[in-house]
């Protein structure tokens, strides 16, 4: 068995826990990488599912700005009654109309966005970890972070910022264990939702930005944000077109703050796709504009659209409690169940 197909299995029977006769819906579009798909479709059907595979051509944006490029009802209808949904669309469905109806009727449904995914990206991130090692350590940050009042981020590149836990909104912990209904994520990350309006300080992005980049800007971005709002955003041109770019939706959700998650996936680099990056280990990503009902209750935040920066070797607090300093893990407790270390 090659490392792509034993990946494969790792995701279908491992993380996602495929029982036989369960259906598997994998979306993509024209700029999918189909080797990928079909690997993880035939790891579908040795586990006794049912893969399905479903090709768009790919849209002109991401969330609900991709819904005219879409057969919304068909694809919502599709999702709406499958058990597993794999998303390994270029441009991702997720936040999308079809996503919205899927999970908001589809009691069953298990969800992970795999975007723009490749042979290579499937193997260090998903075949090469040790999956348990690492979900005992997440766990642990996430039970930490739930329990925690307030966050204090910092990082090298001069991101300093402060916000307040909100205990009502979900700490998810995406540490490889897909089996029960929920959105997920891929493994090695923790995404909290601050409480709305409690965001003030600096955030600067010296990661990967996208959309809309795809790759780390010409200069740091930094944005002034003053009650979860974004009130400046300043750096070199690239700061500039993503001012323009937030502001060209006529949306006052594109200029909200979203979430931040920690990155903590032992094999992710920095390779300028979003999903990977958001998992380099100790780096945080910050997340603008749309938040579901599901991660936020009851309302959620709305948007038209969502987009993602990284901020790498963060320095983070929870209350007073120091865990990590500039993307290494010093707390005590924490180090001693880190999967990095020897």
């Amino acid at each position: 068995m090659t490392e792509l197909e034993l990946a494969a299995k790792k995701l279908v029977e491992e993380i996602f826990a495929v029982k036989p006769g369960e259906t598997v819906t994998i979306t993509t579009d024209y700029d999918s990488n189909m080797n990928v798909t079909r690997a993880v479709a035939d790891a579908v059907q040795n586990a006794g599912g049912y893969p399905l595979i479903l090709q768009c051509p790919t849209p002109g944006s991401v969330g609900k700005a991709a819904d005219p490029d879409l057969p919304v009802e068909v694809l919502s209808a599709a999702l709406s009654a499958t058990d597993v949904w794999i998303e390994f669309n270029h441009q991702w469905l997720l936040y999308s109309t079809p996503y919205e109806r899927a999970t908001a009727v589809n009691r069953k449904l298990r969800y992970m966005c795999l975007v723009d995914f490749n042979e290579s990206l499937l193997i260090r991130t998903v075949g090469h970890v040790d999956t348990p090692r690492l979900q005992i350590f997440m766990r642990r940050v996430a039970e930490l972070t739930r329990k925690a009042k307030t966050m204090h981020v910092t990082t090298p590149a001069g991101t300093d910022v402060h916000f307040e836990i909100d205990p009502v909104h979900y700490v998810a912990c995406d540490c490889g264990d897909a089996s029960f209904p929920a959105a997920h994520m891929l493994t090695g990350q923790i995404n909290v939702v601050p409480r709305f309006g409690s965001i003030r300080g600096k955030i600067v992005f010296d990661g990967c930005v996208t959309p809309p980049f795809g790759r780390i800007p010409d200069a740091p971005i930094c944005l002034t944000v003053e009650d979860g709002v974004i009130s400046a955003i300043e750096g070199g041109r690239d700061a500039e077109a993503y001012d323009r770019y937030l502001r060209s939706f006529r949306d006052p959700g594109m200029l909200k703050m979203a979430h931040i998650s920690y990155g903590f996936n032992p094999g992710a680099q920095l390779t300028g796709n979003i999903v990977e990056d958001e998992r380099v280990w100790g780096a945080t990503e910050w997340g603008i504009g749309y938040v579901s009902d599901v991660d936020a209750p009851p309302h959620g935040q709305d948007a038209v659209s969502h987009s993602d920066g990284i901020c790498l070797r963060s320095t983070v607090w929870l209350d007073d409690r120091l865990i990590l300093q500039e993307g290494i893990v010093v707390d005590p407790e924490l180090r001693e169940l880190d999967p990095t270390q020897e």
